[in-house]
């Protein structure tokens, strides 16, 4: 054991010194009701900081609360043990070595490490044949940075010991395990690694796929050993087919094969046949080239797939991302890359955009002494503490280093050993650059509860960008909502076609949608050539011709915006019945950002999602000054305000919206209809149940009439049953200032010596929270006990409205309709449910592209081909 005065800055310590085993126990003694044996359900965080991306790569190591298991970094262990007072850390760090030939050269010989026992991902940019890795574990005991070595079996008391062991075997708290919300992990297939593939010059062509045996051409699979194309049956995905697939595994027994369809540069559906299940290969690039598939210029489809060697096409996956341009890597502060977690890529790219904006910075990363010091004790579960967190990774520059070159560290190793007659192999200690940060934490928070958002499936991005502004607006810092930039009001006209009167409405909103005017492309006699050609092609299993793309002019695109929509079942207060109307919108004021989303998903006649594959010349610089509303006009006549009748039908069983429902009475068949359609779960049940059960046609129509709500995608809450009051207070950041917090909460805060008043005031800033609650009273000690808004709130404790809390009014920052193109995100993929978002962000005068984790100076921002486009406003 050693005691280190300068443990931060020394690398030993002249003053470390040995004790015996009882002075061990001895140290350990006080501590001892504050170790914990981790039980089920605890997460154990020992791969990351809980405020840094710091983890036992890093420098510093990692530290793990031996009481509550959470982890820091060096910078903020000694928070964490000034805030709680606990002394006792596991200090968990890996050594990276780097192997170093001798003077005389010669092969690497292979060793097999037995010094990792930390269930930690290997750095992907390091080949495990160079380097060697070392896992070292201690106790840590703070205030005076006591170290005792582990294993130390003999010496420490057994419940140590066993706590130490059950932390480390523990697994990664991310691995949930209810399949409700987090997908199964599949299995790694045994068979994957020394797949056996036949030499028989079998090459896979782009389209035109049937079974050899029965001509079926859908539900088609690949197998990986011989290229045989073979219809499935009710295997893996329950699709339709004759078996055939699994026929030839008992005939030939190749076990692996891949589902035709599913191709994308983030993997493909594979089964194995021997072990009965969907697995995963992760030769599966590699497997696939044998048959002349590239996987990464994949994407997936029932009826064709690329394939370069055939006939090139130009695909929006080569376009969007540059491919085959050789791009320079940039590195430093807001040159960060995230890690994709396996489809992760529509989070990535909305939270790099919205970090590039000011207000967003200086919210969360300006505030980090404050947001980090007031946390909560589990600083994984709060908003504020993972948005900062995520925003200083993104911009601080700390994980985005340039490589470091070890020549130097060679050639000094082969001068001390030129004189050698045998390969020399050397191990000398490397840092290794942290090049991009992994958001399993961030990720793992803002999806909680999310049935959508918390899978491992691909997601819209829109709607992440809203569920995003959701939570900015419920978990606002102080006065400051840093999504008010985005924020604006729509005034919405419905003119009854029979009375020629009008209604004025208006609406929040945080983007602009879009349509795509597809009558409007410029190119019609192209695309009508290029679809016959297509269809030929295909009809003969002949090459695909090269991809014409309609182009869309941007004008009509706007243009189509603000024409008027027609309203079959608008409300006519002066008829007293439902009439039919024409809806026009506009801009009642300007955000101070403008996010324009280009509607390219839609649906085909059969109901299946689709999306548009079409360019638009989108401006740099964007003019909407024109839209701006204008309110009631001259000789204009407003409809009297009538509301509609509120309808009950008398028969239970077609029970409306205006009635309430059990929500163990939602029609799932309607919902899993809608679900198969491409909509967000809870967007489908929410549909069912406003609808009242009375089918998927009705439900269907709702999520046409509230797709562009804030909350569209949000889980269903309902009154009475455990949900939010109104859909209005979540979307909004209601702080729930109307209802009394709970008499056993308040009163667990009162017995600790703190005065009524100021429990209750704590408990309403905090939404009830009671860890969060007595943080807010510690970092309020200016708080008055005679606080008349505190008394003014316990006399109106049953009231729905508090006099001294006045209605707030749009928060919005109106300004000119100017706006400066910044940012766009794009998709590439036939529907939102898959493919991969990359984002680009002018930065410094110069277009940069995120793709992932690499981020890289763009030479070809593909501006015509966005999904999402962020804009800022031009100051007049």
């Amino acid at each position: 054991m050693q005691r280190r005065g300068a443990l931060f800055s020394m690398p030993g310590g002249s003053g470390s010194r040995k004790m015996a085993a009882g002075d061990i126990g001895e140290l350990l003694v006080p501590h001892m009701p504050t170790i914990r044996v981790p039980r089920s359900g605890d997460r154990v965080y020992k791969n990351e900081c809980a405020f840094s991306y710091d983890s036992p790569n890093s420098e510093g190591g990692l530290y793990v609360c031996m009481n509550t298991f959470l982890a820091f970094g060096r910078e903020h262990v000694e928070r964490h043990f000034r805030k709680t007072g606990q002394s006792v850390y596991m200090h968990l760090k890996r050594h990276v070595r780097e192997k170093v030939r001798g003077a005389s050269g010669g092969a690497l010989p292979k060793r097999r490490n037995s010094k990792i026992f930390l269930d930690l991902d290997t750095d992907d940019d390091l080949n495990s044949d160079d380097y060697e890795y070392e896992d070292e574990a201690k106790l840590v005991i703070f205030p005076d940075h006591y170290e005792i070595a582990l294993p130390n079996i003999e010496e420490l008391p057994a419940l140590v010991t066993i706590a130490c062991d059950a932390v480390l075997s523990s697994k990664s708290p991310y691995r949930k395990q209810d399949p409700d919300t987090w997908e199964n992990e599949l299995p790694v297939s045994k068979y994957a690694n020394n797949l056996t593939q036949l030499d028989n010059g079998v090459r896979i062509p782009p389209s035109g796929w049937k079974c050899a045996r029965c001509d079926l051409r859908e539900n088609l699979w690949l197998n990986l050993t011989d290229g045989s194309v073979l219809c499935g049956k009710w295997f893996f995905d329950s699709s339709g087919g004759n078996g055939h697939a699994l026929e030839h595994y008992r005939d030939m027994g190749y076990p692996l094969a891949v589902k035709l369809g599913t191709i994308t540069p983030d993997g493909a559906d594979v089964y194995s046949f021997q072990e009965e299940e969907p697995v995963l290969d992760p030769h599966l690039a590699k497997h696939l080239a044998h048959f002349g598939i590239d996987m990464l210029h994949m994407h997936g489809t029932e009826n064709g797939l690329r394939d370069n060697d055939i006939k090139p096409r130009v695909s929006e996956w080569e376009v969007i991302q540059e491919s085959g341009t050789k791009l320079k890597p940039m590195y430093g502060p807001g040159y960060t890359g995230l890690k994709n977690l396996g489809n992760s890529c529509y989070l990535s790219s909305v939270m790099q955009a919205v970090f590039s904006i000011p207000e967003f910075q200086r919210a969360y990363v300006g505030n980090l002494p404050r947001i980090f010091d007031y946390s909560p004790l589990d600083p994984t579960q709060d908003f504020n503490t993972q948005m900062t967190k995520l925003g200083h990774g993104l911009l601080s520059g700390q994980y985005s280093k340039p490589p470091v070159k070890s020549e130097l560290i060679e050639q000094v190793m082969k001068e001390e050993h030129k004189d050698a007659e045998l390969p020399v192999l050397l191990c000398t200690e490397y840092k290794p650059q942290q090049n991009g940060i992994s958001p399993r934490m961030f990720k793992a928070f803002v999806s909680k509860s999310h049935p959508e958002f918390s899978s491992n499936r691909q997601q819209d991005a829109q709607e992440f960008f809203l569920h995003l502004v959701n939570l900015v607006e419920r978990n606002r810092i102080g006065s400051e909502n840093p999504s008010d930039v985005f924020r604006f009001l729509v005034e919405e006209r419905i003119q009854c076609c029979q009375t020629r009167k009008v209604r004025y409405t208006e609406r929040v909103d945080y983007l602009m949608q879009l349509p795509v005017a597809m009558e409007a492309a410029t190119n019609k006699d192209e695309l009508i050539a290029y679809e016959l050609t297509r269809r030929e092609a295909e009809a003969n299993r002949r090459p695909l011709p090269e991809l014409v793309r309609a182009k869309i002019p941007f004008s009509a695109c706007l243009q189509a915006f603000s024409e008027p929509d027609n309203v079959d079942d608008f409300w006519s207060s002066a008829l007293q019945a439902k009439s039919a109307g024409v809806k026009t919108s506009r801009f009642a004021s300007f955000p101070e950002y403008l996010v324009v989303q280009i509607k390219k998903f839609t649906f085909g006649l059969d109901w299946v999602p689709k999306k548009f594959d079409v360019s638009i010349d989108m401006p740099d610089l964007l003019d909407i000054s024109h839209l701006r509303a204008r309110g009631l006009q001259p000789g204009e006549e407003e409809l009297p305000d009538i509301s509609p009748p509120i309808v009950i039908p008398d028969d239970s069983k077609d029970r409306l919206m205006n009635q309430l429902i059990d929500p163990s009475d939602i029609d799932e068949s309607s919902v899993m209809q809608l679900a198969e359609m491409g909509f967000p779960l809870e967007a489908c049940r929410k549909a069912v149940y406003f609808t009242g059960n009375m089918g998927a046609e009705v439900a269907f129509n709702w999520i046409i009439v509230h797709m562009e709500e804030p909350d569209f995608a949000e889980p269903l809450t309902i009154p009475g049953y455990g949900g939010a009051a109104s859909a209005g207070a979540s979307v909004f950041g209601a702080t729930g200032l109307d209802n009394q917090p709970p008499e056993e909460i308040v009163a667990i805060i009162t017995s600790m010596g703190f005065q009524r008043n100021q429990a209750v005031q704590a408990l309403r800033a905090t939404n009830n929270n009671l860890e969060r609650a007595l943080d807010w009273i510690f970092s309020h000690p200016e708080f008055e006990e005679d606080s008349d808004f505190v008394i003014e709130m316990e006399n109106n404790a049953n009231a729905n409205i508090i006099s001294e809390a006045k209605p707030e009014g749009p928060r919005v920052k109106d300004g000119s309709g100017m706006y400066e193109l910044f940012a766009f995100i794009s998709h590439m993929g036939t529907s939102t449910m898959s493919g991969h978002y990359v984002c680009h962000i002018k930065k410094e005068g110069r277009w940069v592209i995120y793709n992932d984790h690499k981020v890289c100076a763009s030479e070809r921002p593909p501006k015509d081909l966005g999904y999402l486009y962020f804009y800022r406003r031009i100051p007049s």
